[in-house]
């Protein structure tokens, strides 16, 4: 260290010491990966999953860390060309121009500068012989497990995974993979495989063993499952079961566990663990239109208020707050009962106290009714109930009218849309079916009411969506005179036509307006997302309401179009900002706007 100042020596041993305190320091990393021969696609999903090429990403800094890393590499690059068919690759990787795989832990170098992966791909294989044995009865393998065929390593388990699920299927619960051999020819580039499975004995459903923390007694759980105890076991049973306690809403959490072994008689019992969700839940929901004001409506619901997994929705809205007509409302109670009947079924009560202000008319209702609804799928149930309703009503028919019924409504709802909010494909189908039975001078007859939509997304996998919407309303026996104007049919307003002021349109009675005994609405809409928030709607309405109980050549009609925007709030669906106007008929009053939560329909 001759000709060094003492400051020079004293930086330079400050600067020896830093380096040996610190031996796996490492210089910025430069990488690469060729593979020769393979497809972009490959090529950047091997670079994706390399954790040496990816080392920056995932805070990868020392020699060491490079080094473990260049050796997990190995496994991680091969599995992954195993995955695309090629089973005899050469995979090198070169630190400083060394492989890694000769390089020791225990003796790693100072620094690395360069890492360089190089990937053989060879020839891709095909499948020789493809055998899974044995199968039960209509177990379908894998179109690309078959002789002939790209091998892949996805193919084979796939090809297993069926194997044993139709076993499941078939009711062999603990079917499983008993040995696979896999043969690799790399002169011919041929792949032989072999999976052997062990099916089991045929079980049936033993007992189910309720666990965890629930205030639900378990006789209605048990109610409720209808678990199939006897019956022989199928995955599609067992989940049954769980969608059956999922759907009273009580529950957060349903966990379904088969136990490890069967019975010595062949039954198989489960455990079922519950996790309660809060007994109390509190919504608010709020829309505004232009003539008509602002809607309030609040829900509150309180679950397994009897610890029969009950569910007792209570309702309550106001409406036309700063509108043009009076201030009007309602309150509704529901109560469902899903111990009561079979496990697909439940009863419920309903009652309600609505106030109906409008240009047209106004109303005073109060129903209560007792019924059943039956659940056939997760998309489709039906319900019926009967019930009383008593009727005030003021109109173009007279003032101070009274109607009393016993009714009789019968609803159906089949509903296979991709989203409840916001859907992109699919449709909905809500029937309703109502018979009424007047007493006390009240006319007897029928009202029925049908709401259709459908989705498509033209293949642009939501992007841009066409949503149309037609609904049908007749009734049926009484002239129009001797029906409570609640029955009655009206268009207008953000659920028939928007730009046409809500229930503008019915059919005139002097100098005033009744609803129709039928009425025909059309709506189509087109949306196309700007971005993954934002989206742009037009939409095109129309209405035609009708004096007869069917839709003739003479009724009235109108029609209304529009722009809109929506905003995406998540599971919440969309904030929802209309703008339209009156296109055709003569109840238009000019540009209408409507603000709310979720799409128009």
């Amino acid at each position: 260290m001759q000709g060094r100042t003492p400051q020079g020596r004293l930086k330079f041993w400050l600067s020896a010491i830093v380096m040996a305190l610190t031996p796996n320091a490492l210089m910025a990393l430069e990488t690469s990966l060729t593979a020769p021969g393979a497809s972009k696609e490959l090529v950047e999903r091997l670079k994706k999953t390399s954790s040496v090429t990816t080392a920056k990403e995932r805070g990868l800094d020392t020699p060491l860390e490079i080094l473990s890393a260049a050796l997990s590499d190995y496994r991680t690059l091969v599995q992954i060309l195993y995955d695309e068919g090629y089973f005899s690759p050469v995979v090198s990787i070169k630190l400083d121009g060394q492989e890694a795989a000769e390089l020791s832990s225990l003796t790693v170098p100072t620094q690395i500068n360069r890492a360089a992966i190089t990937v053989e791909t060879g020839p891709s294989f095909k499948f020789g012989t493809a055998i899974v044995q044995p199968l039960a009865s209509g177990t379908v393998l894998p179109e690309g497990f078959a002789p002939g065929k790209l091998a892949t390593t996805g193919a084979i388990q796939n090809a297993g995974s069926d194997g044993v699920q139709g076993w499941r299927n078939a009711g062999h619960a603990k079917a499983k993979i008993e040995d696979q051999t896999i043969i690799a020819r790399h002169a011919q580039a041929r792949l032989d495989a072999q999976i052997d499975l062990d099916p089991g004995r045929r079980l049936t459903f033993g007992r189910m063993f309720i666990r965890g923390d629930t205030d639900v007694r378990h006789r209605s759980i048990e109610k409720i499952a209808g678990f199939p105890s006897g019956e022989v076991y199928s995955p599609e049973k067992i989940q049954k079961v769980g969608t059956r306690l999922r759907r009273t809403g009580t529950f957060n959490v349903v966990s379904l566990q088969e136990h490890e072994t069967a019975n010595p008689d062949g039954t198989l019992d489960f455990d079922a663990t519950f996790e309660d969700l809060p007994k109390r839940q509190l919504t608010f929901g709020l829309e505004l239109a232009s003539r008509d004001g602002i809607d309030v409506t609040a829900t509150w619901m309180h679950r397994n208020m009897f610890k029969r997994a009950e569910r007792l929705r209570f309702e309550a809205a106001i409406r036309n707050i700063g509108g043009s007509e009076d201030l009007d409302g309602r309150i509704g109670l529901r109560l469902d009962q899903p111990d009561r009947l079979g496990p697909d079924d439940n009863t419920f009560w309903n009652a309600l106290l609505e106030r109906r202000n409008t240009e047209n008319y106004n109303v005073s209702v109060a129903s209560v009714a007792y019924g059943a609804r039956r659940t056939f799928s997760d998309t489709l149930y039906a319900e019926a109930s009967a019930g009383l309703q008593w009727s005030d009503a003021d109109d173009a028919y007279g003032n101070g009218r009274k109607f009393r019924y016993f009714i009789l409504p019968f609803r159906s709802e089949w509903d296979e849309r991709d989203s409840k909010v916001s859907a992109t494909r699919g449709f909905y189908l809500d029937s309703q079916i109502m018979p009424f039975v007047g007493f006390s001078g009240t006319d007897t007859g029928l009202r029925m009411f049908f709401d259709g939509r459908a989705y498509t997304s033209l293949g642009t996998g939501g992007r841009i969506v066409l949503a149309g919407r037609a609904q049908l309303g007749s009734v049926i026996g009484p002239p129009a005179s001797g029906v409570t104007p609640d029955f009655l049919f009206f268009s207008g307003g953000a659920g028939t036509v928007r730009g046409q002021p809500y229930e503008s349109l019915g059919i005139p009675v002097g100098t005033g307006v009744a609803g129709g005994k039928s009425f025909l609405g059309l709506s189509g809409e087109i949306r196309g997302k700007v971005t993954d928030s934002l989206s742009l709607v037009g939409f095109y309405d129309y209405g035609v309401v009708d004096t007869s109980s069917f839709i003739g050549s003479g009724a009235e009609d109108h029609a209304g179009a529009g722009i809109g925007v929506r905003y995406d709030l998540g599971g919440f669906g969309p904030l929802r900002f209309d703008l339209a106007f009156p296109v055709s008929g003569s109840s238009g009053d000019g540009l209408q706007f409507y603000i709310g939560i979720g799409q128009a329909f």
